[in-house]
């Protein structure tokens, strides 16, 4: 009973910390907020800062190194008879009705974006965690197909896949930026995902798709 008070302090001090942190980054911005401001305003050490995030970019993207494995699960959660293509079409679509963050549309992801504009630093971060995502889902496709190391179409199909979504997510933030609402946005980005993932598909096809004699997976839920 000790050891769980324990762990579950831990993880409040850890929230805290970061609900501070960006808290004081979207009002003055990443690069003119220091460790020693975020521990004041939560009240801890600038030490115990540290003793949870190595650096001030990781208490910006707190939640970045989980989302580099979340493309990577959308593989490993794909139905049976369902290719890749048509398994990252029903999750972003699925993402558009929740707002989900993984994928950048959640409300406020407009100011995550310009924060990361701002910042050599974030975007030099961002660039890290982008190839990171690729690299786990290319792995993930190659595992999935039983592809040969020399074979290209597992990191081929990655790019296309991640640079789609991140398209869309791009153009939904400049709808934003741009003062329309969410109501006004979400129709439109349902329509222009149905029609990317379609031509993806005309190009892909049914790679990676899980035979319909196949078991499901044991765990399809792909959210965090």
């Amino acid at each position: 009973m000790e050891e769980g008070l324990r762990e579950r302090k831990k993880r409040e001090t850890r929230q805290r910390i970061a609900d501070m942190a960006m808290g004081l980054f979207m009002i003055h911005g990443f690069e003119k907020v220091t460790v020693a401001d975020v521990a004041r305003a939560a009240d801890v050490s600038v030490n115990t800062v540290f003793n949870y995030f190595g650096t001030k970019e990781d208490l910006f993207l707190d939640r970045q190194d989980d989302a580099g494995f979340l493309p990577a699960h959308v593989v490993e959660g794909r139905l049976p008879g369902e290719s890749v293509v048509a398994a990252f079409r029903r999750d972003f679509l699925a993402a558009i009705e929740a707002r989900d963050w993984r994928y950048g549309l959640n409300e406020g992801a407009e100011v995550f974006t310009r924060l990361v504009a701002e910042s050599p630093s974030l975007l030099a971060r961002m660039r890290e965690l982008e190839q990171v995502r690729s690299d786990n889902l290319a792995r993930a496709l190659a595992e999935a197909t039983d592809a040969d190391p020399d074979d290209l179409r597992p990191r081929l199909v990655a790019g296309q896949v991640l640079e789609t979504t991140r398209l869309l997510s791009r153009q939904a933030t400049r709808r934003t930026l741009a003062g329309e609402s969410w109501s006004e946005i979400q129709p439109w980005l349902r329509e222009q995902a149905a029609q990317a993932f379609e031509l993806l598909e005309k190009g892909i096809g049914d790679y990676g798709q899980l035979l319909k004699s196949a078991s499901p997976p044991t765990n399809t839920n792909i959210s965090t």
